[in-house]
């Protein structure tokens, strides 16, 4: 029944301005056209994140959305980084870090945090 339908994350924030700040100047994401009083709808590749004014932004104690970005993880976590955005370093058992990036073999990951403590993260995948 949903199997082949798009999915998109919803992302749960305080204030819209200051996420739609962090998503579009920070991480580059463009409108998609949908905004509506405390609602915005962003364009990730060929999907949509759809981040919105709530109370209970922030409480989500884990990831809110994942992007698979090949082997360009180390170049985005630069940027990033350059940009002002922290990362969480994270004791995983079988990952070590590798400065900002945890690895593992081939796989490496990066996790960091939106202005309301939405845990985003990064893979090579």
């Amino acid at each position: 029944m949903l199997a082949h339908k798009d999915a998109m994350a919803t992302i749960a924030v305080k204030d819209l301005g200051v996420a739609k700040k962090f998503y579009q100047d920070i991480l580059g994401f463009s409108s998609a056209g949908a905004e509506g009083v405390g609602v915005v709808t962003l364009r990730s590749g060929k999907s949509t994140i759809v981040i919105y004014e709530t109370e209970f932004a922030g409480t989500n104690k884990a990831t809110s959305a994942t992007w698979g970005v090949g082997d360009d993880i180390d170049s985005i976590v630069q940027t990033l980084r350059l940009a002002g955005v922290p990362f969480e370093h994270y004791d995983i058992p079988g990952l070590q870090c590798e400065g900002d990036v945890h690895v593992a073999g081939e796989f490496r990951a990066a996790w960091f945090r939106d202005p309301d403590g939405n845990i985003l993260h990064l893979n090579n995948q």
